[in-house]
């Protein structure tokens, strides 16, 4: 790595650090309901239209059930708007129904936190599809991580005095809160910067003008809209749908460096502070930052390694004599799909910025990407997007893995073993089997069925490792929550569409409903105290183990189809 490529790393983890402390607090507060009195009348009227009071706790099951409900209605919600956007008003371009086929995808994509794109939203979504239903989701998809990672804090932070047993919370008042106070309001200030930076912001009828180089139909459409609103919860809630078709490499989504830089830290924010929050309600900071500490170190190892891999270039163009430097590498590195206003060190770091998290925006195409550096975004995927990961996501999968980590250490000192005085048994080891395992089979097995299919394969259209490398980049993408893509398979197709939204809605909320009812049996058990042989969850050895726990569960299965895909064009590109 050059320099610039450290410097522009140390300032990103730097700013990061510093921003998400006091919102860890926040969320520290939100969590253990302790909320104003002028905050609770503003809630009160959502909480009569819902029929619920906050101060109710919900049995686990009782959460799921209203949470699999509250975002069911959304889905059909959004597949609605979708079918009858060309007979609703803010549609300046006249856009017609979306085909049932996409609009059941795009439905389950912002639904579930995924928002992946088969369309090209200028082209494709009206205004008021783009902010009553996509932006919206925005903000509720989000909320609705937020929300499960709060239930599974509180597993770990009630006594189970036999009292409250099963009791994770309030479903409707964590909706609630999250999005009123923490969502709308950053969102809020992250959109006045953007359109201070020249994000677009307004319901004009898209315009024509007419180009340096004069065209034979007269001029170029440049598509407007209200970008800078859902370019701020697109970031924050780590959703990643783009309002234009390329993403937040459009420079009226991301027109700066420092709205790029910005861009970056919105989508990390959350996810690091709720690291923070953790620590606070489980009553020792110290656990919080030992799961910040072993996301940031996987994700600094992966920035190491997809930046030089895209410094390094391309041999093939230096073997032609393109931009040739010491006979075989360019000079710029690998710019193909990049944007020169960006480079190399910014578009590999937001590349791996958008994988880690389960964010999916792009400033670079990762199909374009060396064979090594587009393995990195999908292998931060394929980790269970627990590399800070989506809005509570990130979290409380990060958890089943510390959970996962200290059996393992059990197992190793015949001890049974306890995170944070509560004993993780068999009814808990069950269910967390179920959480890791869910996104693995959804991924390799619809990468089976995909390249098996006709249909699945006429969507390649470069045969060989890469085809498949995009096959399997699709679905890890889909079943954990990303929602980038690798461009270059047509995956807009009956197929496609309805293959990549079963592995999305499940990948949600078949991960969700075990992460609950982890909640839910924690709760209700005794908090043991610290002994003498009681495994320390908090320095560098505990660390350590759950990044290794992280790697072996996580990535292993993954390996023999990594070896087929990237890998092998690896060797093929530097042999």
């Amino acid at each position: 790595m050059t320099s610039s490529a450290w410097g522009l790393l140390a300032l990103f983890l730097a700013a990061l650090l510093v921003l998400a402390w006091p919102v860890g607090k926040f969320l520290a507060a939100l969590c253990n309901e302790r909320v104003p009195r002028w905050m609770q009348r503003i809630e009160a009227p959502f909480y009569r239209l819902a029929g619920t009071r906050p101060e109710q706790s919900m049995h686990w099951l009782r959460y799921a059930i209203a949470l699999l409900a509250f975002n069911a209605v959304g889905a059909v919600f959004v597949y609605a708007l979708q079918r009858l956007q060309g007979w609703l008003p803010l549609n300046p371009a006249g856009m017609g129904a979306v085909s049932p086929d996409s609009a059941f995808n795009t439905a389950v994509s912002f639904v579930s936190n995924t928002n992946w794109q088969g369309y090209a939203g200028e082209s494709a979504m009206s205004y008021l599809t783009q902010m009553l239903g996509l932006a919206v989701q925005n903000f509720f998809s989000a909320a609705t991580g937020i929300a499960v990672a709060f239930a599974l804090i509180r597993g770990f932070a009630r006594r189970g005095d036999g009292k409250a047993r099963g009791l994770v919370g309030n479903f409707w008042a964590d909706l609630t809160r999250i999005t009123l106070w923490v969502l709308v309001p950053l969102s809020f200030v992250l959109a006045v910067f953007f359109v201070s930076q020249g994000v677009i912001q307004n319901f004009d009828a898209y315009k024509t003008v007419q180009t340096v180089e004069a065209t034979a139909a007269g001029g170029q459409t440049l598509a407007m809209g209200p970008v800078a609103s859902q370019e701020a919860i697109k970031m924050l809630g780590t959703n990643g749908g783009g309002f234009f078709n390329a993403n937040s490499a459009h420079p009226y989504e991301n027109p700066s460096a420092l709205a790029n830089l910005l861009q970056m830290i919105a989508v990390f924010l959350i996810p690091a502070a709720l690291c923070f929050a953790f620590g606070r309600v489980a009553g020792d900071l110290r656990q919080g930052w030992a799961v910040l500490a072993a996301m940031t170190v996987m994700f600094v190892a992966a920035v190491m390694v997809v930046i030089p891999a895209e410094q390094a270039g391309n041999p093939l163009l230096g073997a032609l004599g393109v931009d040739q430097l010491h006979g075989a590498l360019q000079s710029g590195g690998n710019m193909e799909g990049k944007e020169v206003r960006f480079g190399i060190d910014a578009s590999a770091l937001f590349a791996a910025v958008t994988t880690a998290a389960s964010c999916g925006a792009v400033i670079a195409m990762h199909d374009s990407f060396t064979p090594l550096g587009g393995m990195v975004p999908m292998v931060l995927m394929q980790l269970g997007e627990v590399v800070f990961g989506g809005v509570g996501s990130g979290l409380y999968g990060m958890l089943i893995f510390a959970m996962l980590a200290v059996f393992i250490a059990g197992l190793m000192i015949g001890r049974t073993p306890e995170y944070l005085g509560k004993k993780i048994e068999v009814r808990e080891m069950k269910l967390i089997s179920i959480a890791i395992l869910v996104t693995p089979v959804l991924v390799l097995a619809g990468t089976a069925v995909a390249v098996l299919a006709g249909a699945g394969k006429a969507g390649i259209a470069n045969p060989g490792a890469h085809g498949f490398s995009e096959i399997l980049y699709a679905l890890s993408s889909a079943a954990n929550n990303n929602g980038s893509a690798f461009a270059g398979l047509s995956a807009n197709t009956p197929f496609y569409n309805g293959l990549l939204g079963l592995a999305m809605w499940l990948g949600r909320f078949a991960v969700i409903v075990p992460v609950l009812a982890i909640a839910g049996s924690l709760a209700a058990k005794q908090r043991l105290p610290v002994t003498g042989g009681t495994l320390p969850t908090h320095g560098p050895l505990f660390v350590s183990l759950l990044i290794g726990t992280v790697l072996l569960v996580g990535l292993l299965n993954y390996v023999p189809a990594l070896a087929l895909g990237p890998v092998v064009e690896h060797l093929v590109l530097w042999k």
